[in-house]
């Protein structure tokens, strides 16, 4: 989930359009699941993200992640953990060293998939860190990412932001919202490829298309 300041967006930009809720595949069976994991697995390079139900008590633990998406250019994937039909598979595909998985402030959703599933993701690369300003040292997010490369507003709904992801049912503001932090995450990693971002990455021999 990114959570990190986005002090320069333009508010005059024009809106980013995001995903259509065509494009959002809500996972809620077995072979939806099994589809989904087969048509990630032969990616290249895939957005992701997770969300969490937040907590409001100081000290309260989260029980997070809720909420997994997954998203290649034309489709989101969104499996909801408490009904993770493929356990295993998911497992695989986000421990895959062949899979790039790319987006923003990942520290946290990291910390949870490895706490509550058992999953070490493999082949991560935080856009946040990795396309920060070296003059100001400081993290990216997704807004101003979307701002630099596009010359759009992103918009976030603080709101849907800290809305109960644990829900079993998702409304299509949340599925959107949701899809839309993995699939933008997917579309400025192939921007700043494109702009020579990412030298360093590549230098470090890491991936990608």
């Amino acid at each position: 989930m990114d959570t990190s300041s986005n002090t320069e967006i333009v508010p005059e930009l024009p809106v980013y359009e995001g995903v259509a809720v065509t494009d959002v595949v809500l996972v809620t069976s077995a072979n939806v699941a099994a589809e989904a994991l087969r048509v990630l697995l032969a990616q290249e390079v895939i957005g992701f993200d997770t969300e969490s139900k937040p907590t409001f008590s100081k000290g309260e633990i989260s029980t997070g992640p809720h909420l997994i998406q997954l998203a290649t250019e034309p489709r989101v994937y969104l499996f909801q953990v408490d009904r993770l039909f493929d356990p295993e598979g998911m497992k695989v595909l986000l421990e895959s060293k062949q899979v790039l998985k790319v987006g923003f402030g990942l520290d946290s959703d990291l910390a949870q998939l490895r706490s509550r599933l058992g999953i070490e993701a493999q082949n991560v690369l935080d856009l946040s860190r990795e396309l920060r300003s070296e003059t100001r040292n400081q993290s990216l997010g997704a807004k101003t990412a979307v701002a630099r490369y596009f010359g759009k507003r992103l918009q976030k709904s603080k709101r849907t932001t800290t809305s109960n992801w644990a829900n079993p049912r998702l409304t299509e503001r949340q599925m959107l919202y949701a899809a839309n932090d993995a699939q933008v995450a997917l579309r400025v990693y192939h921007a700043a490829l494109l702009s020579g971002s990412l030298q360093a990455f590549l230098a470090r021999g890491c991936a990608a298309s």
